[in-house]
């Protein structure tokens, strides 16, 4: 069982918004609004956080009225920035490199980019929006690996092993170090080798504390 958390739907299509609240509810979460545009999700969140009553997470579409463009991502890095503990999960159609850098800018902790499709895998969408919800991060498998293609030709990714990029990889869709082991079938200890050196050749030091897991793939998508 998840733990319990609250959240708002942001999705213009009531179709889909009510699916993904009839997905939650059933797993025992509290949606405690929806709505179908990117102004009236900053106002919905505005009130509530007036009433003492901010939720964990916002899951929002990127494409939004009026334009159908970058609505819903604008007002998921302007509430990052409002409202730093408020965890987003943005939802898109497509890979959009540029609108997954810009949610990934700001803070590193509570943010999400899945892809639309991601959301018939039920538990694994549920568990991403508890992992987001409580600060965590949770990237999409193609979104990780656009961003990551992106930069290959970067010297700072040439100093990591074939077997480092793809640990890395795994880390940046929110995966623990137990997690990734079991999908590449090796020891726990293997992966904190591999993590160590990843943050070993990134120049990211123990003072980030558990945030460089998160710097490390920033500091591709950023060079």
């Amino acid at each position: 069982m998840e733990d319990r958390v609250r959240v708002v739907i942001a999705e213009d299509s009531v179709l889909l918004r009510e699916g993904l609240t009839r997905l939650l509810t059933d797993r025992g979460h509290d949606v405690v609004a929806g709505v179908g545009d990117g102004e009236a999700l900053i106002k919905t969140i505005t009130e509530l956080d007036a009433q003492g009553e901010l939720p964990d997470v916002v899951v929002a579409d990127v494409r939004m009225p009026p334009t159908h463009t970058d609505e819903g991502v604008r007002a998921a890095v302007q509430l990052r920035k409002a409202h730093p503990g408020l965890g987003v999960l943005v939802l898109s159609q497509y890979v959009e490199e540029r609108y997954a850098t810009e949610l990934l800018a700001g803070s590193s902790r509570g943010v999400g980019y899945l892809l639309k499709d991601r959301v018939a895998e039920v538990r694994e969408f549920v568990d991403a929006v508890v992992r987001v919800a409580e600060g965590g991060t949770a990237l999409d498998p193609e979104v990780v690996a656009q961003l990551l293609g992106r930069s290959r030709k970067q010297d700072v990714l040439a100093r990591l092993t074939p077997r480092e990029r793809e640990v890395l990889g795994l880390m940046a869709e929110g995966r623990t170090n137990s997690a990734i082991a079991r999908q590449l079938v090796v020891s726990d200890g293997a992966v904190e080798k591999h993590v160590s050196n990843i943050f070993l050749k990134l120049g990211l030091s123990q003072s980030e504390g558990d945030h460089r897991r998160v710097l490390a793939v920033l500091t591709y998508l950023n060079s």
